[in-house]
């Protein structure tokens, strides 16, 4: 009896005659090009199209599945497909020694040569509907599928018991927010009515207390401008300041300079009568500016000697923050002076225009602003711009009218000592004299008629067109001091210059705008309203500095007999 032996072993041409397709009467695969080694297979073969067909069938149905199933909401994750059969030879090259008979032409052999796993796509449910679903169903099962993965924890979205609890916990800090604007806004206005209060009081006290008022607050806004330099933003986001032991005290020892030679000035001017006529102010008088400008030698001397290496760049640029600072604070605030000693009310109307001017933008732009006026300042509006700049045109007459007919208010100061208790009187200025203005025929004829009185003119003062002037200024130049300190402020990354003023800032956040009006103001009023005329200081002046003791003396006889001359019996001193 003759035994027949099985092959140890299938050779490629048995091999590739028991690899079939997968059902579906399509083309032939393509053969592997290279031999199979005797004892390891060659790599599998490239798919066929209708494995192509089934992969994108099966891709369709995975994505239809992943729209359907909005309940997961878990993120699409790339997964990882199976090897490929070249890194598992053994499987597909074991000898076939008890091959089952091949039935209707399908070898069991297809079922390791899926080419679902060599496109890299994902095995699916059991939504296949290809003829051998049994053989490829357990591994799909067995597998974890990472589409039906439970959801992320940090993806998932709350749910809605915990959705209650994010405004239960904001809850006290929005309360504790509301509480603390509450109480920013009734600091705010307390400290408001404090300031108007202690102004108008300061006002009726006399011209003394406005200029130490004046002195105070530029004292103020020079120490919170000049601590802006040495500040410097550290790593951890904290201010430090550097130490150099001279740079304070060379600031305050300018400022104090500064104002010694500014207010001497001040002094010397107004009080002629009362200095030169003084032996212990006479010296004073005479010496003035060369005692300054040695005080201010001996500061630069000072900074000089001061210097050291690794601070210099810091140095000069503080030198120079100082100087900057003196010019626009310091001399503004001299100017400013200069105007409480011509007439309080050069002083008290143009400082309550600025404040109106502010606060009518503030209304006006919270009811109408829309167009934003300056990036440097956001909540600024041209809408607010402009009913600001009428709204002070209309307050600035009335206001200014008002207080023009108070001689303590309009009259110059020639004594310190004064209040509105005084009954201080003068000469009024021209500018304050009531005139008439005679009307045209045809507005005569159209006043009468529609107001049926005969009006033939219009009193007028001309401080009233003055007004306009100063309205105007302080409506449309004004506020760009406002915008000026906000530059500064973003320059530093600040929200106020300083605490001064609880609930308001510090000082300089409320008097960007006042030193602009003052300068204005100094130069307006002495180049067209201030008279020049000669007073008895400018007498005693040219007489105390310009003649000899003997010329003096002979003077002083040639007046007395013109005075006995006049019947004016003159007393021996």
């Amino acid at each position: 009896m003759s035994t027949t032996t099985r092959p140890s072993f299938a050779s490629k041409t048995t091999f590739d005659s028991l690899v079939v397709d997968s059902g579906e009467d399509t083309e032939e695969e393509e053969e592997v090009q290279e031999p199979a080694p005797s004892l390891l297979p060659e790599p599998e073969a490239k798919p066929s199209k209708s494995a192509l067909k089934k992969a994108a069938r099966a891709r369709k149905l995975q994505q239809q599945q992943e729209a359907k199933s909005k309940s997961s909401r878990s993120p699409s994750v790339d997964v990882e497909p199976p090897q490929s059969n070249t890194e598992q030879p053994e499987e597909v090259a074991s000898p076939p020694l008890l091959e089952p008979p091949v039935a209707n032409g399908v070898s069991h052999h297809a079922e390791v040569e899926s080419p679902i796993p060599q496109l890299k796509v994902p095995p699916l449910p059991p939504v296949d509907t290809t003829p051998q679903p049994a053989a490829a169903a357990p591994p799909v099962e067995s597998a974890p599928s990472p589409v039906e993965s439970p959801p992320s924890p940090v993806l998932e979205p709350p749910s809605p018991v915990q959705q209650p609890l994010v405004p239960a916990n904001n809850a006290p800090a929005l309360a504790a927010e509301q509480t603390k604007k509450r109480q920013n806004m009734f600091t705010r206005t307390l400290w408001t009515f404090i300031m108007i209060g202690t102004f108008l009081g300061l006002l009726l006290l006399g011209h003394a207390y406005m200029i130490l008022l004046v002195m105070l607050c530029q004292t103020l806004v020079y120490r919170e401008v000049t601590a802006l330099f040495p500040l410097t933003i550290s790593e951890d986001g904290s201010r430090r300041r550097d130490k150099d032991p001279w740079s304070t005290t060379l600031n305050w020892y300018f400022f104090v300079v500064t104002n010694y030679f500014l207010y001497g000035e001040s002094i010397i001017y107004y009080f002629k009568h009362v200095v030169f006529a003084d032996v212990l102010l006479l010296s004073f008088a005479t010496n003035h500016r060369i005692i300054s400008f040695t005080l201010y030698t001996i500061g630069f001397v000072g900074f000089v000697m001061s210097l050291q290496k690794g601070f210099l760049k810091q140095q000069f640029g503080l030198f120079c923050w100082v100087h900057m600072s003196l010019l626009i604070i310091v001399l503004s605030s001299h100017f400013i002076i200069d105007n409480i000693l011509e007439g309080l009310i050069w002083f008290w109307v143009p400082a309550s225009l600025v404040i109106c001017n502010d606060v009518f933008a503030y209304i006006w732009g919270i009811t109408f602003g829309r167009t934003p006026l300056i990036a440097l300042s956001p909540k600024k509006t041209v809408e607010g711009f402009m009913g600001a700049f009428w709204s002070t045109m209309i307050f600035g007459v009335l206001w200014g009218t008002y207080f023009m007919k108070f001689e303590y208010m309009t009259c110059p100061v020639h004594d310190l000592g004064v209040s509105a208790w005084s009954g201080m009187t003068c000469t009024p200025n021209p500018a304050f004299v009531w005139r008439e203005w005679p009307l045209p025929g045809p507005l005569v004829l159209a006043l009468s008629t529609l107001l049926g009185v005969n009006m033939t003119t219009i009193s007028y003062a001309p401080y009233q067109l003055h007004l306009l002037c100063m309205s105007g200024f302080a409506s449309l130049v004004a506020p760009f001091g406002g915008f000026f300190a906000s530059g500064f402020k973003r320059a530093f990354n600040i929200k106020d210059f300083g605490d001064s003023i609880p609930g308001h800032g510090g000082m300089t956040d409320r008097m960007d705008c006042q030193f602009l009006m003052g300068v204005f103001i100094y130069v307006y009023h002495s180049s067209l309203i201030r008279e020049h005329k000669v007073t008895v200081g400018a007498v005693l002046q040219t007489i105390v500095s310009g003649l000899t003791v003997e010329e003096q003396l002979k003077l002083m006889r040639d007046l007395r007999h013109y005075l006995s001359g006049q019947g004016i019996s003159v007393p021996c001193a």
